[in-house]
């Protein structure tokens, strides 16, 4: 049988042979696969990026790109940037933020812990780990714990939008009004703009990860990780491996949020389901 070839439409600066080269690297670099159904996307993407970088042309920016191992290199963060896909929301999924402060953390308090230690394991440009943020804060003052967040993802310019912690204020319509009174601010006069407190900034240490590298290294072991709608985009046996050293990286006992449309199904994963898509160590 023929193998399926991407054909590019009229007019477009994409050809098939550049497509392949593109999702074979980011396959290889980061795991996620690009479908011949996303050819579009990345031309959109790698137009923008060819445009940035001084190219006349999509073709000419990929003829630069994969001209020599070199060239590559240089080049591979700012590629992996463009074509990653950084959909994300304040309180995404609502049940497992229900789920994790109604059970999780006082189970973990109850047990004798007095710090408690999550991650947000591709945190985009950071709604979910400041989501986590305003949700631990509230909890460890009124239980006398502490706290600390590691978020990370392999996108380096999400990462800078994440640190500095300002979103455009629509963004923020789904906190709490008790929380948003609480712990978000004006970003320097501009009313359209909002930005998360010091305190609340301070508590979330930020850093690149990429899912493919065969140890995480995340310091001690977590008692919660989110890694939630970043395995849509890894085939089965990559999922496994992420979700094997992901769980590593978890005290046993510990819980782990995947998101509501990813499943384990047919893997022998040290784990059991808890609610929906939670998992605990085993």
């Amino acid at each position: 049988m023929t193998a399926y070839q991407p054909i590019a439409a009229p007019g477009s600066e994409l050809n098939a042979q550049d497509f392949k080269r593109v999702a074979a690297f980011i396959e290889q670099h980061s795991g996620i696969k690009t479908p011949p159904s996303k050819r579009l996307l990345v031309e959109g993407r790698l137009r923008r990026r060819a445009r940035a970088s001084g190219f006349a042309s999509v073709a000419e920016y990929c003829d630069h790109v994969f001209a020599d191992p070199a060239s590559l290199a240089t080049e591979a963060e700012l590629l992996v940037n463009a074509l990653t896909t950084n959909k994300t929301d304040f309180f995404r999924e609502p049940k497992h933020f229900d789920y994790l402060t109604a059970t999780v953390l006082p189970a973990l308090v109850a047990a004798g812990e007095r710090r408690l230690r999550i991650w947000s394991a591709g945190c985009s440009t950071g709604a979910e780990p400041y989501t986590l943020a305003m949700l631990l804060d509230q909890f460890c003052m009124s239980q006398a714990c502490g706290y600390g967040i590691l978020a990370t993802d392999i996108d380096t310019e999400v990462l800078e939008t994440a640190r500095r912690g300002i979103y455009p204020a629509p963004m923020v319509e789904p906190v709490p009004a008790l929380l948003r009174r609480r712990y978000l601010m004006t970003a320097r006069g501009d009313r359209a703009e909002v930005r998360m407190v010091p305190e609340l900034r301070a508590a979330i240490g930020f850093g690149q990860l990429n899912f493919m590298d065969p140890r995480y290294g995340v310091g001690d072991p977590m008692h919660v990780i989110f890694c939630r709608n970043v395995l849509i985009y890894f085939d089965q046996e990559t999922q496994e491996k992420v979700i094997r050293r992901l769980l590593d990286c978890l005290l046993p006992g510990g819980h782990l949020f995947l998101g509501h449309s990813e499943t384990i199904a047919g893997m022998d994963l040290p784990v059991r389901t808890v609610a929906g898509t939670v998992f605990q160590k085993v």
